[in-house]
């Protein structure tokens, strides 16, 4: 600001008082760090009362094959559409139309493979949609027990 530097002590020290300041129970909102960055956000108890009277619809869902497209670009970014398909073992265009939509992926360029498919990957907005700031505080598969993913049952 101004071509002055401050130190990276100060805007931490002032990010941690909003931070305590609008935790307080006389603020409606609260400062979250989401997506790599801080926003400002309603807190939970207030969510209802305010989209009453700003009559917001709440975003509408994903759908369970838009779900499964974002989970394997999230898990094998950068990935093409034939890689989401060969997993999924069905056609993807429609899921994955309405995710560049939603902006919750972005094309991260052209794979090197025969005919220069696009690659897909997730945005900044995937951050913020799910409350993570980095791919790395996505789920992991060992992450999961066992019997939650079991099919069937088990006879002796």
């Amino acid at each position: 600001m101004f071509e002055a530097e401050i130190p990276i002590g100060h805007v931490d020290q002032a990010i941690d008082e909003l931070s305590k300041k609008y935790h307080s129970e006389e603020f409606s909102f609260q400062l979250e760090h989401l997506g790599g960055g801080y926003q400002f956000l309603t807190k939970p108890a207030y969510q209802t009362s305010i989209g009453i009277l700003l009559r917001q619809q709440s975003q509408k869902r994903l759908s369970t094959a838009q779900l499964e497209t974002l989970s394997i670009i999230a898990y094998k970014q950068p990935v093409t559409k034939g890689d989401i398909e060969q997993i999924r073992g069905v056609n993807s265009d429609y899921s994955v139309q309405k995710l560049l939509e939603k902006e919750l992926v972005d094309i991260k360029g052209k794979s090197e493979g025969l005919g220069r498919p696009i690659l897909y990957g997730t945005s900044s907005k995937f951050m913020e949609y799910f409350g993570i700031n980095a791919l790395s505080e996505l789920p992991q598969p060992k992450d999961f027990s066992q019997p939650d993913n079991q099919i069937g049952e088990e006879r002796d």
